[in-house]
């Protein structure tokens, strides 16, 4: 049982599920707040799928707790399961450790196919239909893991392109969600 910890010290907690990279452990009576972990737009994505079907949950845990190591991101095609997912990285050597780390830590070996995308934003309209939306060929719709929709863009122009033709839309930049 540990009584007292200091920054640096390394101790170990039993962790039901709840806790996250980040999560500060406390006293109930001495609440603390920080300003979250930064988050940095992916510029580089991959479609992600396993080799081996058999092999899906152990690709889902390895895959999810990578993610949560803010490794990488994961997204899914509109209405997409986990079978084959989109991952985003900031530096394309985060594809590599993916593969490795999946590889030698889960035994699972996956496919790995690069995308031409380098922009992301978020759809901010409520009960926008992404799949209403009238958009260049170039452009993906995807959402995220809780199912909020997203817009890949291959370039800026793209998203001009749009934003001129839904008058309605609202994106809003990756980081600043």
């Amino acid at each position: 049982m540990i009584e007292e910890a200091y920054a640096g010290d390394i101790i170990g907690v039993f962790d039901p599920g709840i806790f996250s990279i980040g999560d500060t452990v406390c006293a109930p009576s001495k609440k603390v707040r920080f300003e979250g972990i930064p988050t940095f737009a992916p510029e580089h994505f991959a479609q992600v799928r396993l080799k081996d079907t058999m092999k899906r949950k152990q690709f889902v845990k390895g895959i999810t707790q990578i993610a949560q190591e803010g490794a990488i991101q994961i997204f899914q095609n509109l209405g997409g399961g986990m079978e084959e997912v989109i991952v985003g990285v900031v530096g394309v050597l985060q594809f590599e450790v993916l593969e490795y780390r999946l590889k030698n830590e889960y035994n699972v070996d996956i496919i790995l196919e690069n995308m031409p995308y380098e922009l992301i934003r978020w759809i901010d309209n409520e009960g926008l239909d992404p799949k209403k939306l009238n958009l260049t060929s170039d452009t993906k719709r995807i959402q995220d893991l809780k199912g909020k929709h997203l817009l890949l863009f291959s370039s800026e122009w793209n998203i001009t392109w749009a934003l001129e033709h839904n008058k309605e839309l609202i994106l809003t930049d990756f980081s600043k969600n």
